[in-house]
């Protein structure tokens, strides 16, 4: 039996399968404890069903994928309104420090990445799928950039990517904590014992998946139509620049368009509609991810799963080492230099939400240390993920 979901069935569907994903999160503590969104345990449920559909041949769904690609567009321009030049100068030598760590971090990524598929005889192109495309990215890089590879002939790119995403998620809140507590011991680092310190103060954030309620129509509004006019235009750029001969992500003109926005605003001291535009991006990142989950060929891992295996071990390892040898010492080898070391092994393989996880972990036996939790939410929420997608094109038009 086949069944084709036109576009308002699908986007039912879509809805269910990302409330399932919430309600399993609320059944099983491990996947809130290591930061899997719902649309990410909703839509890999999901794509486990149609496998086993498909293996039994019992049935096929087929889903109107129609708005994923705006969906995906949307989120991506919400990461561009964050790109501000005034906000990376403000943030001080610490943010620059960071953001250089993880723009290294993502260049070694990717070379370990293309290096051993070379050396399993795969597609260098198939090495991006397990490097900074799954790790720094996660799962919306993943789900982006994934069907760019499968274009360009890499059979199952988007079911490698997302796996690797989710299993980077997993291995980045393990590390994170082993690493920064070995490097506490051997060093005998100097830690903060005073339980007044142990919570981060309110400026920092809350990061749970439900910390805003925007209510406002107007500023809502107002969001949307700036997202809009950003993807209109970037549609633009994205044609003028892809005329050049050169593999970019369809978004990618959107993302720089809506930084020149952002940045035009700061320039003229006016303040944008941030929170508004990131709910927005949010929004779309959840249909997004869900989809893209939802349309995972699972049985294209099964003659990839050795070299997949070692890869993703291999990414493990280069970002335990990182953190541990180049993070330390360039952070300044101290207590909250082992902080920042636990942060970025979440967050170079996962999110920014892991490594606010690792580093609460890490803060709230050995005792607070603000830095940390200022610098990191600036690069992981405010940069990374423009700096990764930039990074990331250039890897693909060199190597292809």
């Amino acid at each position: 039996m086949t069944f084709n979901l036109d576009i308002y069935e699908t986007m039912a569907l879509v809805s269910l399968v990302f409330y399932m994903g919430k309600y399993m999160r609320t059944k099983f503590s491990i996947l809130s404890k290591y930061c899997i969104p719902p649309s990410v345990v909703g839509g890999f449920i999901f794509a486990l069903l149609i496998l086993l559909l498909n293996q039994t041949n019992i049935a096929a769904i087929n889903l109107d994928t129609t708005l994923q690609n705006i969906f995906m567009t949307a989120f991506f321009t919400s990461i561009g309104f964050t790109a501000s030049i005034k906000i990376l100068k403000q943030g001080g030598i610490k943010v620059i420090t960071f953001l250089s760590l993880a723009v290294l971090l993502v260049i070694l990524q990717n070379t370990v990445g293309v290096t051993l598929a070379s050396l399993f005889s795969l597609s260098p192109l198939m090495g991006l799928c397990t490097a900074s495309i799954p790790m720094v990215g996660g799962h919306g890089t993943a789900g982006s950039f994934g069907p760019i590879l499968e274009d360009m002939g890499i059979t199952g790119a988007t079911t490698v990517s997302v796996a690797s995403a989710t299993f980077g998620l997993i291995m980045g809140s393990i590390i994170g904590g082993l690493v920064a507590r070995n490097l506490i011991l051997r060093y005998k680092l100097h830690t903060v014992h005073d339980e007044n310190d142990l919570t981060p103060p309110e400026e920092v954030g809350d990061y749970n998946e439900e910390n805003h309620n925007i209510l406002s129509f107007k500023r809502l509004m107002t969001g949307a139509c700036f997202l809009f006019i950003a993807m209109g235009l970037g549609s633009l750029v994205s044609k003028l620049i892809q005329a050049s001969g050169l593999t970019f992500p369809s978004y990618i003109g959107a993302m720089l368009v809506a930084a020149l926005i952002r940045n035009i605003y700061d320039f003229r001291k006016e303040p944008i509609v941030e929170k508004e535009i990131e709910t927005l991006g949010g929004l779309s990142l959840s249909f997004f991810l869900t989809m893209a989950l939802m349309g995972l060929k699972l049985w294209q891992l099964f003659d990839l799963a050795l070299p997949l295996f070692i890869m993703l071990i291999a990414q493990v390892i280069l970002v335990g080492l990182f953190a541990y040898i180049i993070t330390y010492r360039v952070m300044g080898k101290n207590y909250e230099a082992a902080v920042f070391a636990s942060a970025i092994c979440g967050f170079g393989m996962g999110a920014t939400p892991n490594a606010i996880a690792n580093m609460d972990e890490l803060t709230n036996r050995y005792g607070f240390v603000p830095t940390p939790y200022f610098v990191v939410p600036i690069v992981g929420c405010l940069f990374i993920d423009f700096v990764n997608s930039a990074i990331i094109t250039i890897f693909i038009n060199f190597i292809r």
